[in-house]
């Protein structure tokens, strides 16, 4: 390659790579510099300086988009929201350009600012007008894990305890953190759980696999994977034991994908959980991590995935067994007058797929369920 092409600097070495690997016609097959490499890294293990912002590409356009926003970080107070299409940054047109390179420009050092434009989607699908938000950088803290109990009333008039744990991406440390979250609900007498996946973009396909194995026993299947020839296999779990058996329902949106819709499936098509909100991302594509002998990596889709029961996800997405929309709430507002949550959870309270769930545990437990 060095002999076609002479190179006179690592940056056009990279963009020639870039270039072929385009002609594979995969966004998610790319090259990342050692300084996106680093971030990547940095991302994956918890720690970093930038907005607070999880961007991914769009399967079938490939542009980028806005999967979710940190509570309370630097983007959340700007007002940027989900779903929105990221066109510039810094004046630089984000056309052609892959998630990890933009994550690499929204990053940066505490107190510094970054301008971006963004074109947000209108409910009836068209593209509204371009606007542009200056954003301050900061420490961002990416536990993944934030949880709570919501105490309520049953019709029957016992007071009942449901944890609510809200996972916001896959990193290194998901796994044990959601499970010390689990075992300190268990300690405090929970008897029903709702696990939050909405607008989780993803992260480490290992995490979502061990996030599984806290919520299943035996050798259930975790998940399929199938190779370019075709060949399908399976990844089980040996001899799990779970960490309660407690009803489950998980939220899901058009915001979960990757390792969200890996978990998502694994627990649905294993019957430990009802499926509530709306239809998931759709990305279930596999890339193995190359790092290069100068810090960059080679990302390379090298397989897809399947729900454990052989479902397509890639594209697809999946669907949940309950829609979480507005009718739904009116139709059970005369059905639980006693669904009304402590106030001490005053946001979960006026989320309507919340309380969707509620609603589906309840029926689940009314019904004696096995779960």
């Amino acid at each position: 390659m060095v002999e076609m092409f002479p190179l006179r600097s690592a940056d056009a070495a990279y963009g020639k790579i870039k270039a072929m690997l385009s002609t594979l016609g995969d966004p998610f097959t790319r090259l990342i510099s050692p300084k996106e490499y680093q971030s990547f890294r940095i991302g994956s293990d918890g720690n970093l300086q930038g907005v607070g912002l999880f961007i991914n590409s769009e399967p079938r356009t490939g542009h980028l988009v806005v999967m979710s926003c940190i509570e309370g970080s630097p983007a959340d107070r700007a007002g940027i929201h989900e779903g929105e299409k990221l066109v510039e940054i810094n004046g630089e047109k984000m056309d052609g350009i892959d998630s990890e390179a933009a994550a690499q420009k929204l990053r940066g050092r505490v107190g510094t600012f970054v301008t971006i434009k963004l074109k947000s989607v209108k409910e009836s699908g068209t593209d509204s007008g371009i606007r542009e938000v200056k954003v301050s950088r900061d420490y961002i803290k990416l536990s993944p894990i934030s949880s709570t109990i919501i105490p309520h009333t049953t019709p029957d008039g016992r007071l009942a305890k449901t944890g609510y744990v809200k996972l916001t991406a896959f990193s290194q440390t998901a796994a044990s953190e959601m499970e010390n979250a689990v075992h300190e609900m268990e300690n405090q007498n929970v008897q029903s759980y709702i696990l939050d996946l909405r607008n989780n973009p993803g992260g480490l396909v290992k995490a979502g696999l061990d996030v599984a194995q806290l919520w299943l026993d035996g050798d259930e299947t975790l998940v399929y994977t199938i190779d370019r020839e075709g060949v399908t296999s399976p990844i089980n779990m040996i001899d799990g034991h779970a960490v309660t058996h407690d009803p489950l329902v998980v939220l899901v949106n058009e915001g979960s994908a990757s390792a969200s819709e890996i978990l998502a499936g694994a627990l649905h098509d294993n019957g430990r959980a009802t499926l509530v909100g709306n239809r998931t991302f759709g990305k279930g594509k596999i890339q193995s991590v190359t790092e290069l002998n100068d810090g960059s990596a080679l990302f390379v889709t090298v397989a897809k995935y399947l729900s454990p029961s052989l479902h397509e996800i890639d594209q697809v997405g999946i669907a949940p067994d309950v829609n979480c929309t507005t009718d739904m709430i009116d139709s059970l507002t005369g059905e639980i007058p006693n669904k009304k949550m402590n106030s001490s959870v005053p946001l979960l309270e006026a989320d309507s797929c919340v309380v969707v769930a509620e609603h589906e545990l309840e029926t689940r437990q009314s019904n004696g369920t096995a779960s």
